[in-house]
């Protein structure tokens, strides 16, 4: 045994060498692999010592720890930060994708490879890329954890090439559409079309609104709560970024919720606006199956889905008031948000576009000038109604 000034070095019966040091918490530990040459050995005791130097190094017991326990140890740890919708999609890629691939491996043993592997094998059973997406995002919160608590140095998450997704363009409905899809469905339904179609209502916020959420005199639903399913089962929480808002309505809309809540039998302020056979809160695939669909198949309007009312509300918006009118409905903190997944350019503006440039070279407008249709972004709302 050779001694040096950190750690020392010996020459095995195999003629390989091996290396020793002394950790920060005073455990003498061996190398992970054995050396060609005394050089070798002694090049990873320094770079050993710079590492513990530095503050970077991490105990390597710390990373045998199996995925499996991590996963589960993590998945409680960040419950209280999570909608319990989150949190239940966190557990079931957890069970159905990660522990089956890595729960019986050690933290430190997941590679990046190994990570890539994984991501193959799930595109290669079938699963869709948004499936494969969250998956990896789950593994890759967790390994990042696991470096915050110094159990690994890097997360083997980082850099993986993951299959592309392929997003839906939203179906941006006329006005006329929407109309011929609220006479195809059936009361009360057909007022809960109007109010995504016209305040741009989540389909879960739509679901949860009550009596009390309808502010008739000042003309505005108050949008408090959202409705979520987990696992067949329902239950209210707070709208999505946690952002409660104010929605002004146009004036048909305020008549005809003040018609539904004359009508309805309970008075109570936490009464839902909308509620199936039973007087229970709304499931969306029952609703989608037995109210949605069929007046979307009636109106002739195939493909068209509920969340397309949110976006053809965001394109309406955007188009006559501006994109940053059209994120405040939507309860959106980022501008980026609406234009990304939601506002689309309407048929026809392009030559608006076109004739409104040949005015500006001709000096007719200035840079700054609008065309005669659109306004501020604090207009109204309200004159979407007569738009």
């Amino acid at each position: 045994m050779e001694r040096r000034r950190f750690g020392s070095s010996r020459k095995l019966p195999s003629g390989r060498w091996q290396a020793r040091y002394y950790g920060p918490d005073g455990v003498r530990r061996n190398a992970p692999m054995t050396f060609r040459t005394k050089k070798d050995a002694e090049r990873w005791l320094t770079l050993k010592e710079a590492e513990i130097a530095k503050g970077e190094w991490v105990n390597p017991d710390a990373g045998k720890v199996t995925v499996a326990e991590w996963g589960n140890r993590w998945l409680d740890s960040v419950r209280p930060s999570l909608k319990p919708k989150t949190h239940a999609s966190y557990v079931s890629l957890f069970r159905t994708q990660i522990e089956p691939r890595f729960g019986a491996m050690a933290l430190a043993a997941v590679r990046p490879i190994s990570v890539s592997e994984w991501v193959a094998d799930m595109h290669s059973r079938g699963l869709s890329a948004s499936r494969i997406r969250q998956a990896h995002v789950v593994l890759a919160l967790m390994m990042e954890a696991a470096v915050t608590n110094e159990l690994i140095r890097v997360s083997p998450c980082i850099g993986t090439k993951l299959p592309r997704l392929v997003v839906r363009d939203p179906v941006i409905l006329t006005r006329d559409q929407v109309e011929k899809l609220v006479k195809a469905a059936a009361p009360p339904h057909d007022l809960l079309i109007e109010i995504m179609a016209y305040a741009g209502l989540r389909v879960g916020e739509a679901f949860a609104l009550r009596r009390k959420s309808i502010d008739l005199d000042a003309g505005a639903i108050r949008v408090t709560e959202t409705l979520v399913e987990i696992s067949g089962k329902t239950s209210f929480g707070t709208p999505k970024s946690h952002q409660v808002r104010d929605v002004q309505l146009p004036a048909f809309l305020l008549r005809r919720l003040r018609a539904h809540l004359d009508e309805m039998a309970d008075k109570s302020p936490d009464a839902l606006l909308f509620v199936n056979k039973r007087g229970k809160p709304l499931h969306y695939n029952a609703w989608r199956t037995w109210k949605f669909d069929p007046a979307v198949e009636k109106a002739g309007l195939d493909g068209v889905t509920p969340h397309d009312l949110r976006a053809t509300h965001a394109s309406w918006v955007a188009d006559a008031f501006g994109v940053l009118a059209a994120g405040r409905r939507l309860g959106h903190s980022n501008t980026t948000i609406t234009t990304r997944h939601y506002a689309r350019r309407l048929e026809g503006k392009d030559n608006d576009v076109a004739r409104g440039l040949d005015a500006f070279r001709d000096g007719k407008i200035g840079p700054g000038a609008r065309s005669g249709h659109e306004q501020d972004d604090d207009a109204s709302p309200g004159a979407m109604n007569s738009a």
